[in-house]
C-alpha cells in the first residue's frame, strides 16, 4: 500500500515500540506457560506454538499506549495486553481450524491444527480464552475489584456473540450470502472491531476514567478498526504470504463480499487514508502522551502484513 510520508516517518518510529511489545508478549508467555511433565505437555506445547513469535502484537501495543494516556503501571499495562493477546490467539487458533477458514500456514509457520492436530488446537484455544478472564481477575492486574470486573465484562462482550465471535459466524455465511458496504461495515466492526475497541476501553478502565469522558478513545477504536480491516483486505489482493506470514487471495476466491471487492482498490485505500485521519483527529485533546497511539494509526495502513 502506498503511504504518505509522514507514515513512512511513522511506521519507522514505531518499529522499537513493536520490537519491544513483541519480546515482552514472549517473555510472559514462556513465564506463563511453562511445560508440565505429564500428559497435558502437548496442550501446553500447542498454546506456546500459538502465543510465542510472530505476529504484529497491534492489539497489545494498543492497550499499553491507551494506559499510557493515563499513566497507568506499565506492568499492570502488560497483564491485560497479554490477556488481549491471549483472546486474539485462540480466534486464531479456531479460525484457521478445518471448520472454518481452513489455513494452513499463520504468523509464517504451520497453523496449530496443521502442528498438533484438531482436537488440540481446540483445546490450546478454549485454554488461551479461558488464561485471558483468568489474567484480569487476578489483584496483580489492578488492586478495584470493580476495575477488574469491568475488564472482565468489556472483553466477555467484545469476544462474545455481541463481538468477535457474531462478526466470524458473520464471515462464515458471507461465502453463501451477498453482503452491502453496511453489511460488511457490521461484520467488521465486530469481527475486528471490537476487540480493537476494546484495547482502548481497558486503558480507560485501567486509569478509572468515567464512562462519559471515554467518547474520544471510542472514536478513535471504531475509525482505526474499519481501517485496519480495509489494510487487510487489500493486503489479501495485493500483499505477499510471504511476508503476511498467511494464504492470500482467499476472500476473492470465496466469493466474499469485500471493502476492495465492493469499493474497489484505489476508493478502499482513500478510505482507509480518511479513517486514519479521522482516528488521530479524535485524540486532539491529548498531548504527546498521544503520540504512541496517533503513530499506531498510520502504521495500521502502511504495514506490508
Amino acid at each position: 500500500m502506498s503511504a504518505k510520508p509522514d507514515m513512512v516517518h511513522a511506521s519507522i518510529s514505531l518499529k522499537p515500540a513493536l520490537d519491544a511489545i513483541g519480546k515482552s508478549m514472549d517473555q510472559r508467555f514462556d513465564r506463563l506457560l511453562p511445560v508440565p511433565q505429564d500428559s497435558r505437555a502437548q496442550l501446553f506445547n500447542a498454546m506456546r506454538h500459538a502465543v510465542i513469535g510472530g505476529g504484529k502484537r497491534m492489539r497489545p501495543l494498543l492497550v499499553v499506549a491507551a494506559c499510557d494516556l493515563f499513566h497507568v503501571d506499565r506492568e499492570r499495562a502488560l497483564r491485560v495486553a497479554l490477556a488481549i493477546e491471549c483472546v486474539h490467539c485462540y480466534s486464531l487458533i479456531h479460525d484457521d481450524l478445518p471448520c472454518m477458514d481452513d489455513d494452513d500456514m499463520r504468523r509464517g509457520k504451520p497453523t496449530v491444527h496443521k502442528a498438533y492436530d484438531e482436537a488440540t488446537a481446540v483445546l490450546a484455544g478454549d485454554s488461551l480464552h479461558a488464561l485471558a478472564f483468568e489474567i484480569l481477575a487476578d489483584p496483580a492486574t489492578h488492586e478495584d475489584p470493580f476495575a477488574r470486573a469491568e475488564l472482565v465484562t468489556e472483553l466477555a462482550v467484545s469476544s462474545g456473540p455481541s463481538g468477535m465471535a457474531g462478526g466470524q459466524m458473520m464471515d462464515l455465511v458471507a461465502e453463501h450470502e451477498l453482503y452491502d458496504l453496511g453489511g460488511v461495515t457490521r461484520l467488521q466492526q465486530l469481527k475486528t472491531g471490537a476487540l480493537i475497541g476494546f484495547c482502548l476501553e481497558a486503558g480507560a478502565i485501567m486509569g478509572r476514567i468515567p464512562v462519559a469522558s471515554r467518547t474520544p478513545l471510542r472514536g478513535y477504536a471504531r475509525d482505526l478498526g474499519l481501517a485496519f480491516q480495509i489494510a487487510d483486505d487489500l493486503l489479501d489482493v495485493e500483499g505477499s504470504s510471504t511476508k503476511t506470514g498467511k494464504a492470500v487471495g482467499k476472500d476473492a476466491a470465496a466469493g466474499k463480499a469485500t471493502f476492495v471487492s465492493l469499493l474497489g482498490v484505489e476508493r478502499a485505500r482513500t478510505q482507509a487514508v480518511m479513517l486514519i485521519d479521522q482516528a488521530i483527529a479524535h485524540l486532539h485533546s491529548f498531548g504527546p502522551e498521544a503520540d504512541l497511539l496517533r503513530a499506531i494509526a498510520r502504521f495500521a495502513i502502511e504495514r506490508d502484513r
